[in-house]
């Protein structure tokens, strides 16, 4: 060969890897997070009584994915599954047990992006905090991030109290569309630094007590919502008493669900609303920005919400309302995009850090428990998971409880047994059922499929004692979850039943 064939060769090769290379540039990643939102508060899922039209279109460009549950339905514990890709009693962190492990958090997505070159940003309820090692006092992780927006606690409402936030109080008042603001000036800071970006957000709303916004107080004046066809406690016969002790079920009564049902969709359905708002001005961030064509979207919630469905108010149990939420993806890059497909498969708050991760092309961490999304945006009538756990660890011992659900099938297990109550088996078959309405265990319908999730639910709870962090009062459960265990007949209201 001679020499200038050789050079030749090499100019080529240059020219094709720096092709190859700008084919595969890191894409943007916006992951947008609210609070207590379930999908009956969405256009896209159904409901023609809300006006959410950018989240709306979000669904139209992207791929909506109608079986999406949050493993844990209360927000510290799901905040850190999200970040973490791990069930509750493998990262530990909740209400009432403790907060999150720096090991841990240092393999979330948003510490392994940042490592690997992405700018980060989060803004809002973060939801959690970080213990560092060898400390005993846990903080919020505010210097592992190149923005910061969040703020302790709940946050508020109110941007001006949130101190991260003030500089936009003036102008967005509400703090819904002022992380949409933040979104907007990040995503433009990015963008010249010429460096891949993770925005993520997290609202506040629609969580209680409502703060609406005045901005749109004229979306839903005067207005009359359809109740579900599930709504009021008379469809709460086939559920244990075990879920009917803790405040979920009286919050129907005292949250307005029961005497003020339209008064309070009315407030839900406006910050949900807000939230939609400053959706809209993300995306029109990133057309300004000129990167709309590389950046993916993912919203989602971090679990659902009765609103007066079965006669609950809240969430934190594992039937549909209170632990099925929206999922939304949309990468511009994607063939599938603008198809409106929907996906029907079951699928978990574990998945979003793996799938986080893969789309910036890094692996995950070892061993979590979550799975890459995108295959199911590939072709939608594939499945990633065969089942998936539902736990809830917080709340009164009497109402908690630890679960399977599968594409068919949810089986639910409540151990609680002291005086009147018993042990309490519940089997859905969600495909036919989706409004929970007829516990198979009390019909005796179907006594191969219930032997077959027992199974199921056997087998995890299995994992549970050979997985559990040894911290937090975690690793105890696999006693208090296991169906051959009788529970102690004899202990005191507040001590663990393990004892």
């Amino acid at each position: 060969m001679n020499l200038k064939r050789v050079v030749f060769t090499l100019i080529w090769f240059c020219f094709v890897s720096l092709a190859q290379a700008k084919e595969t540039k890191q894409p943007n990643i916006i992951f947008l997070f609210t609070d207590d939102q379930n999908t009956y508060s969405l256009g896209c899922y159904g409901n023609d009584d809300v006006v959410t039209p950018n989240i709306d279109s979000l669904a139209r460009d992207g791929v909506t994915f109608d079986r999406h549950y949050t493993v844990t339905a209360i927000c510290m514990a799901s905040r850190a599954t999200v970040m973490t890709g791990l069930y509750e009693y493998r990262h530990g962190c909740n209400f009432g047990h403790g907060p999150l492990h720096e090991e841990l958090w240092k393999q979330s997505y948003p510490m392994i992006l940042r490592e690997h070159g992405y700018l980060t940003a989060i803004a809002g309820k973060i939801g959690f905090e970080v213990l560092p090692e060898g400390e005993q006092n846990a903080i919020l992780p505010e210097d592992d991030f190149d923005w910061w927006g969040a703020g302790p606690g709940q946050t508020s409402y109110r941007t001006k109290q949130n101190i991260s936030m003030a500089k936009y109080a003036e102008e967005f008042p509400h703090s819904s569309r002022s992380y949409g603001a933040f979104g907007r000036d990040f995503i433009h800071h990015a963008t010249k630094a010429d460096k891949p970006f993770c925005l993520s957000i997290s609202f506040k709303a629609p969580h209680k007590p409502d703060q609406v916004d005045p901005r749109f107080n004229h979306v839903y004046d005067g207005k009359v919502f359809r109740k579900p066809a599930n709504y009021g406690r008379q469809f709460s016969d086939q559920f244990s008493r075990q879920s009917k002790t803790g405040r979920q079920y009286e919050r129907f009564e005292s949250w307005g669900y029961k005497d003020d049902y339209d008064n309070q969709m009315r407030l839900y359905n406006q910050l949900v609303h807000a939230v939609d708002s400053a959706v809209g001005m993300i995306r029109q961030a990133v057309k300004d920005a000129g990167v709309a064509n590389n950046t993916v979207f993912i919203f989602t919630s971090d679990n659902g919400f009765f609103c007066g469905a079965h006669g609950y108010g809240s969430k934190v149990l594992p039937y549909e309302e209170g632990s099925r939420v929206p999922l939304i993806i949309f990468d511009p890059r994607h063939k599938n995009s603008g198809k409106q497909l929907r996906v029907d498969s079951i699928t978990g708050s574990i998945d979003f850090a793996p799938t986080i991760l893969r789309l910036a092309g890094l692996n995950a961490p070892h061993g979590i428990d979550g799975c890459d999304l995108m295959p199911l945006y590939d072709d939608t009538q594939s499945s990633i998971h065969e089942y998936l756990e539902l736990i809830n660890v917080w709340g009164p011992r009497s109402c908690q409880s630890y679960g399977v659900v599968g594409q068919d099938y949810k089986y639910i297990y409540w151990p609680y047994e002291s005086g009147d109550f018993e042990a309490t088996e519940e089997l859905f078959k969600i495909s036919a059922d989706p409004l929970e309405l007829k516990n198979l265990v009390l019909s005796k319908e179907a006594p191969k499929d219930l032997k077959r999730l027992q199974k199921v639910y056997d087998s995890r709870v299995r994992k549970w004692g050979a997985q559990a962090v040894n911290y937090n009062d975690y690793a105890p459960y696999k006693k208090v979850f296991d169906r051959t265990v009788p529970w102690t007949p004899n202990f005191a209201p507040g001590e663990p039943a393990w004892k």
